[in-house]
């Protein structure tokens, strides 16, 4: 009887296929839209239909576990197409969780209001649970492994009851290229299901590149809020007193429970992009970077490519989405968030943007801080906890000088100026296709990667670092990758802001012990140094401060919406320059100086015995551009200032190496 079912099931489903896309069959039941096969998790019917719909073994037989133990009344293989996507996208409005926006001013277009407890990452109840607690490290929460595992199987049982188990096959890269790597995702959210198919390569393409036999990254997720018989679903679900996003590095699983909202329930981005994929980086030779990836063409023609990480609040979006205007050069886009680089056989390092789409913060962009990401989502784009307009269109602090006189807040409240608080959460997202980008590089899904020429790494930081310095080496660059700080708050007028490291800008995202992370870039240096063809290393810090307290360097106002824009955004004009020099630098321009900071530290130079090599902070910086070198020409700047954006304070790196020692120590 069971084999008959099967071949009945299988009967049907390639007559829905044949059928128009407006009828589909869901459970025996008609929809007026297009409804991809779906069938009862009870009986052996359904797993003989996962038989049908899954090639890969491996792939089938974790997910009939997760059915058996979450129990959900319809299980959905994801294939991406657009006729699938309309009928979550309808389904979302249906049930309250999307508001469809104004079609002629916002294109297939949706807002989603998030549950007021479940805004943004849960870095407290974000773990790493391998096997020996000190691979986890100092910066990462840390679980025995298999207690967890016995705590998420409780949280996991009947879960999914009333629910549709979701199963998204997607790759993280190119399909088929050899930097890519597919994982697989189960969700109980088809909110995750709409932000997934932008953000990744989802579908029946990854599904072919996996094969029979292919290895994938398991991701579990749940919102934890199973639905009696006539349980209505709530616009957006979530479990906000048990939230749990759990990464097992030695077997490379996601577990997430209780979280809708973003990276908590987007299990490809910084769970497995990020977490497992630096520790499958460290394992297999590679690196997994919290890094935007773009290109500079010079007026001849040549072209480079520069990868850059900085913490938040530095500008990284803005960075990737540049507009350029020097006269003859140009600026692309190839990623905005993360960069996976691998050492082809000539020892040059490719990376490839893992991402297919943009998940920005939307507070503080704008036409004026980043015109591009602004028509990146000028439509097919997902924006939540944003305020509504009148007219059916979406708005967030900074969005323009002047906030309309009347909005739907992100809390579905009536919002005017006078309402005191933010119409848009400050954690408010867009996501959006990357491939709108109006500088998306044409090579920016080439499955061989761009050869990446030099890195940068950077902070805020009001004093001391100067504005662009370039490391000796690889390791001396390491080293300035560790020391990545910023200030993440403005103390009392006169004061310096309180300075929190964040080395590589990968402190929430490192899957393992950072010391190791550390070592890791040191080994990869030594490896393939000798081929001659290891990027250059560079640190920026646009955010000096004269004795005013003012910005030094051209791009930032003063009044209050300048501000604003301010915690958001690179002064364009200014960065371009910069970018030039670390150009020609990784050209072999010579156009550079030796800081003399070991002279400046006296005693300190003399007990130096070098030992470190090239990481020694003590006998020098680095290297500094000339003034000369560096085109400030059309900007509001003289050449004073130009040199004490390029100072080095002697009492200000006394200070630098304290608080280094002390990062360094408590680590």
């Amino acid at each position: 009887r069971g084999f008959a079912k099967r071949k009945m099931l299988a009967a049907a489903k390639r007559l829905i296929s044949s059928a128009p896309s407006s009828i589909g069959m869901v459970a025996g039941r008609c929809m007026s839209s297009w409804a991809p096969s779906k069938f009862r998790v009870k009986g052996a019917e359904s797993f003989g239909a996962l038989d049908d719909m899954l090639d890969n073994d491996k792939v089938k037989t974790w997910v009939k576990s997760y059915a058996e133990l979450m129990e959900p009344e319809f299980i959905h293989v994801c294939d991406g197409s657009e006729e699938e996507n309309k009928y979550i996208l309808d389904s979302l409005v249906h049930s309250g969780t999307f508001i469809k926006l104004n079609e002629k001013l916002r294109p297939n277009s949706y807002l989603a209001r998030s549950d007021p407890a479940d805004v943004a990452r849960v870095e407290k109840q974000t773990y790493i649970c391998s096997e020996n607690q000190r691979d986890a490290g100092p910066l990462n929460n840390w679980h025995e492994p298999e207690s967890m595992r016995q705590t998420l199987k409780d949280l996991y049982k009947g879960c999914m009851k009333g629910r549709t188990m979701y199963i998204i096959p997607y790759s993280m890269g190119p399909l088929g290229s050899h930097i890519s790597h597919i994982g697989v995702e189960i969700t109980d959210s088809a909110y995750v299901v709409a932000n997934m198919r932008i953000m990744s390569r989802m579908g029946k393409g990854a599904l072919d590149v996996l094969g029979t036999d292919g290895d994938f990254v398991p991701g579990v997720h749940s919102v934890g809020h199973p639905l009696g018989p006539k349980q209505p679903e709530k616009a957006w679900p979530c479990n906000a007193d048990n939230k749990y996003i759990v990464h097992f590095p030695e077997t490379r699983e996601i577990m997430s429970y209780g979280s809708g909202y973003g990276g908590n329930a987007l299990l490809g981005k910084k769970c497995f992009a990020l977490r497992i994929a630096s520790t499958m980086a460290r394992d297999e030779g590679w690196l997994a970077e919290h890094m935007l990836i773009l290109s500079l063409t010079n007026p001849e023609g040549k072209k480079k490519y520069i990868a850059a990480a900085y913490p938040s609040a530095c500008g990284k979006t803005n960075l990737a989405m540049l507009e350029p205007t020097i006269p003859g050069w140009k600026v692309e886009c190839i990623g905005d968030d993360i960069a996976w680089m691998k050492f082809d056989k000539d020892g040059t390092l490719r990376a490839i943007n893992p991402e297919a789409g943009f998940f920005g913060v939307a507070p503080g962009t704008s036409m004026h801080t980043n015109p591009n990401a602004m028509r990146s989502a000028s439509g097919n784009s997902i924006f939540t906890n944003v305020a509504l307009t009148p007219d059916g269109d979406v708005w967030w602090e900074g969005m323009t000088k002047e906030a309309p006189q009347r909005l739907t807040s992100w809390l579905g409240r009536e919002w005017t100026p006078e309402s005191g608080v933010d119409a848009a959460h400050p954690n408010a997202r867009f996501t959006a296709p990357a491939n709108q980008c109006p500088i998306i590089g044409d090579e920016w899904e080439d499955p061989a990667g761009v050869p990446i020429s030099a890195i940068i790494f950077g902070g805020r930081r009001s004093d001391t670092v100067p504005l662009v310095y370039e490391s000796f080496d690889w390791n001396h660059g390491t080293f300035l990758g560790t020391v990545c700080s910023s200030e993440t708050t403005a103390a009392a007028e006169g004061k310096r802001g309180v300075l929190r490291n964040d080395p590589f800008a990968m402190k929430p995202f490192c899957g393992y012990n950072i010391g190791d992370y550390f070592q890791h870039w040191i080994s990869l240096g030594q490896k393939h140094g000798s081929k001659g063809n290891l990027p250059r290393i560079f640190y920026t810090n646009w955010f000096r401060k004269n004795e005013a307290g003012k910005f030094i360097w051209p791009g930032f106002g003063e009044n209050s919406y300048d501000l604003l824009l301010s915690l958001h955004v690179f002064p364009n004009a200014g960065s371009r320059r910069v970018l030039r020099w670390i150009f020609d630098r990784a050209d072999g321009v010579d156009n550079a100086e030796e800081t003399a900071i070991g002279a400046l530290f006296g005693y300190l130079k003399t007990i130096c015995t070098c030992s470190l090599g090239s990481f020694c902070l003590i006998c020098s910086l680095g290297y500094v551009p000339t003034v000369e070198s560096m085109d400030i020409s059309s900007l509001s700047l003289s050449n004073e200032e130009m040199k004490e954006l390029l100072k080095v304070d002697r009492e200000r790196w006394l200070e630098e190496v304290l608080f280094l020692g002390v990062v360094f120590f408590s680590s």
